[in-house]
């Protein structure tokens, strides 16, 4: 018997989406962890002047630096795609100085979101860390501004396919396995465009393979998104998003003038069920 491989179709994944205003609830953090929310969007998560600031910081830092990796932007960290363990983790300690210098005196919002995590992780009895091999250990976050010029400042990919790929001196591999939550804390964003849209879609290996992105999740064509129904968030500066990297997402086009779009990220997961990884 003959199977007609392109006869399947890829599935539509209901979007789960929660937004509204205030401070940040950890039971709603772990809501996204556990996979029974697919996106959340706090609106004023924090404060704009901490935000002007850690922009500021960003564009004064001597840390910064244009990716080379083919997805267009500049940033501040380290990132494990398209790394082995070992040059990931180097990175991370030889990045941590300027990590450290987009804050200064400030009260950090990644580092207060991961702290308040540990602790209600803690009370469940599950540890929440950093990833860390023998090379060192990861960086709370890194900070990103993007700049595509076409249709999307960011392209339409998911989280997913990096993380299963990752190297077997990987720890935070296993993540792939349950929710990939990426976090994303917005420190400038511009006048125009610039929004987080999500799809209804969350690949399997084979609709990677269809796109040829099984290592990289990067990009997905307007063609293959077309039929999938969409979310955009409108974000601005003091606002929170957490999403499930599964589902493709990416940046929309943005004004090229006035403010820059600038924003802080981190990735975490349940590695095992008693132990939950954070990293870049």
């Amino acid at each position: 018997m003959v199977t007609d491989q392109g006869s399947h179709a890829p599935a539509v994944s209901p979007l789960v989406i929660e937004e509204r205003t205030g401070a940040i609830r950890i039971a709603e953090i772990i809501s996204v962890l556990k996979g029974d929310v697919t996106a959340l969007h706090i609106r004023r998560a924090f404060s704009t002047e901490v935000a002007e600031e850690i922009t500021t910081n960003f564009i004064r830092n001597a840390g910064r630096k244009e990716r080379k990796d083919g997805v267009p932007g500049e940033y501040i960290g380290a990132s494990h795609y398209s790394k082995d363990a070992a040059t990931y983790f180097a990175a991370s300690e030889n990045a941590r100085p300027f990590v450290d210098g987009l804050f200064g005196d400030l009260v950090d919002p990644v580092r207060g979101l991961f702290d308040a995590l540990k602790r209600e992780l803690h009370n469940q009895g599950i540890e929440l860390r950093l990833a860390r091999s023998e090379h060192g250990q990861a960086n709370i976050c890194r900070a990103f501004c993007w700049s595509g010029t076409g249709m999307y400042a960011l392209e339409p990919h998911d989280d997913v396919a990096q993380v299963l790929c990752a190297g077997n001196d990987y720890e935070l591999r296993a993540v792939a396995n349950n929710t990939v939550v990426a976090l994303n804390v917005y420190t400038s964003m511009p006048e125009e465009g610039g929004d987080l849209r999500i799809w209804s879609h969350k690949p399997t290996a084979s609709d990677r393979k269809s796109q040829s992105v099984e290592r990289t999740g990067y990009p997905y064509s307007t063609a293959y998104l077309e039929p999938f129904p969409s979310h955009d968030f409108q974000l601005k500066a003091g606002d929170i998003a957490l999403i499930d990297g599964g589902f493709i997402h990416g940046v929309t086009r943005q004004s090229s003038n006035g403010k820059r779009r600038v924003l802080l990220n981190s990735f975490f997961g349940f590695a095992r069920p008693h132990l939950v990884l954070w990293w870049t």
